[in-house]
Protein backbone atom coordinates (compact mmCIF):
# COMPACT_ATOMS: atom_id res chain seq x y z
CA UNK A 1 0.00 0.00 0.00
CA UNK A 2 1.48 3.63 -0.56
CA UNK A 3 0.26 6.13 2.19
CA UNK A 4 -1.24 9.24 0.64
CA UNK A 5 -0.62 12.91 2.39
CA UNK A 6 -3.36 15.58 2.37
CA UNK A 7 -0.98 17.30 -0.16
CA UNK A 8 -0.84 14.95 -2.38
CA UNK A 9 -4.53 13.95 -2.15
CA UNK A 10 -5.86 17.58 -2.40
CA UNK A 11 -3.77 17.66 -5.66
CA UNK A 12 -4.63 14.28 -7.01
CA UNK A 13 -8.32 15.12 -6.85
CA UNK A 14 -7.37 18.25 -9.59
CA UNK A 15 -7.29 16.50 -13.03
CA UNK A 16 -4.09 16.48 -15.26
CA UNK A 17 -2.35 17.80 -12.24
CA UNK A 18 1.19 15.51 -11.77
CA UNK A 19 -0.67 14.11 -8.87
CA UNK A 20 -4.05 12.87 -10.65
CA UNK A 21 -1.41 10.90 -13.42
CA UNK A 22 0.40 9.35 -10.22
CA UNK A 23 -2.59 8.15 -8.65
CA UNK A 24 -4.49 7.14 -11.81
CA UNK A 25 -0.95 4.97 -12.81
CA UNK A 26 -0.72 3.46 -9.34
CA UNK A 27 -4.67 2.25 -9.42
CA UNK A 28 -4.58 0.76 -12.87
CA UNK A 29 -0.87 -1.02 -11.55
CA UNK A 30 -3.38 -2.67 -8.67
CA UNK A 31 -1.43 -0.43 -5.89
CA UNK A 32 -3.59 -0.33 -2.94
CA UNK A 33 -3.70 3.44 -1.50
CA UNK A 34 -4.41 4.70 1.70
CA UNK A 35 -4.33 7.39 4.43
CA UNK A 36 -3.69 7.64 8.50
CA UNK A 37 -6.91 9.02 10.06
CA UNK A 38 -4.93 12.23 10.71
CA UNK A 39 -4.44 12.86 6.95
CA UNK A 40 -8.18 12.13 6.74
CA UNK A 41 -9.01 14.14 9.01
CA UNK A 42 -6.82 17.02 7.44
CA UNK A 43 -9.08 16.62 4.16
CA UNK A 44 -12.33 16.54 5.85
CA UNK A 45 -11.17 19.89 7.22
CA UNK A 46 -11.39 21.16 3.47
CA UNK A 47 -12.04 23.50 1.16
CA UNK A 48 -12.99 20.48 -0.89
CA UNK A 49 -15.29 20.97 -4.19
CA UNK A 50 -18.70 19.49 -4.12
CA UNK A 51 -18.40 15.60 -5.13
CA UNK A 52 -15.11 15.74 -4.29
CA UNK A 53 -15.45 13.74 -1.01
CA UNK A 54 -17.13 10.79 -2.33
CA UNK A 55 -14.39 10.48 -4.92
CA UNK A 56 -11.67 10.47 -2.57
CA UNK A 57 -13.28 7.66 -0.54
CA UNK A 58 -13.47 5.51 -3.64
CA UNK A 59 -9.78 5.84 -4.67
CA UNK A 60 -8.21 5.92 -1.00
CA UNK A 61 -9.27 2.53 -0.28
CA UNK A 62 -7.82 2.39 3.37
CA UNK A 63 -7.92 4.86 6.22
CA UNK A 64 -5.46 3.93 8.80
CA UNK A 65 -6.10 4.15 12.16
CA UNK A 66 -3.61 6.19 14.24
CA UNK A 67 -2.59 3.90 17.35
CA UNK A 68 -0.80 4.83 20.34
CA UNK A 69 2.17 3.30 18.91
CA UNK A 70 1.79 6.16 16.77
CA UNK A 71 1.64 8.58 19.20
CA UNK A 72 5.21 7.20 20.98
CA UNK A 73 7.06 7.50 17.39
CA UNK A 74 4.91 11.09 16.80
CA UNK A 75 6.83 12.65 19.63
CA UNK A 76 9.92 11.22 18.79
CA UNK A 77 9.64 11.95 15.13
CA UNK A 78 8.93 15.78 16.66
CA UNK A 79 11.64 15.70 19.40
CA UNK A 80 14.44 14.69 17.10
CA UNK A 81 14.13 16.88 14.13
CA UNK A 82 14.09 19.94 15.64
CA UNK A 83 10.65 20.57 16.87
CA UNK A 84 9.38 22.41 14.72
CA UNK A 85 6.05 24.46 14.91
CA UNK A 86 3.77 23.23 12.81
CA UNK A 87 5.02 20.11 12.06
CA UNK A 88 3.02 17.84 14.76
CA UNK A 89 0.77 16.46 12.00
CA UNK A 90 4.05 15.65 9.31
CA UNK A 91 5.27 13.31 12.35
CA UNK A 92 1.92 12.09 12.95
CA UNK A 93 0.98 10.97 9.06
CA UNK A 94 4.78 9.96 9.02
CA UNK A 95 4.64 7.65 12.08
CA UNK A 96 1.35 5.83 10.61
CA UNK A 97 3.51 4.98 7.49
CA UNK A 98 6.40 3.76 9.35
CA UNK A 99 4.76 1.35 11.56
CA UNK A 100 3.12 0.43 8.39
CA UNK A 101 6.49 0.15 6.75
CA UNK A 102 4.95 1.71 3.37
CA UNK A 103 6.12 4.84 1.60
CA UNK A 104 4.48 8.11 1.78
CA UNK A 105 3.26 10.16 -1.46
CA UNK A 106 3.88 13.85 -0.92
CA UNK A 107 3.12 17.33 -2.84
CA UNK A 108 5.41 18.70 -0.02
CA UNK A 109 8.86 16.49 0.28
CA UNK A 110 10.33 18.95 1.93
CA UNK A 111 8.31 18.49 4.69
CA UNK A 112 9.03 14.47 4.92
CA UNK A 113 12.30 14.31 3.49
CA UNK A 114 13.82 15.01 7.36
CA UNK A 115 11.99 11.40 8.42
CA UNK A 116 13.76 9.53 5.52
CA UNK A 117 16.22 8.54 8.43
CA UNK A 118 13.96 7.06 10.39
CA UNK A 119 13.30 4.88 7.51
CA UNK A 120 10.30 6.60 5.65
CA UNK A 121 10.09 6.53 1.77
CA UNK A 122 9.08 9.28 0.26
CA UNK A 123 7.16 9.49 -3.56
CA UNK A 124 6.92 12.44 -5.35
CA UNK A 125 4.52 12.86 -8.42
Amino acid sequence: MIHLDTSFLIRGLVRGSAEDRALRKWLRDGESLGMSTVAWTELLCGPLEAGRLEFAARVVSQRVPFLEEDSVTSARLFNETGRRRGSLIDCMIAASALRAREPLATANVGDFRRFAAFGLAVLEA
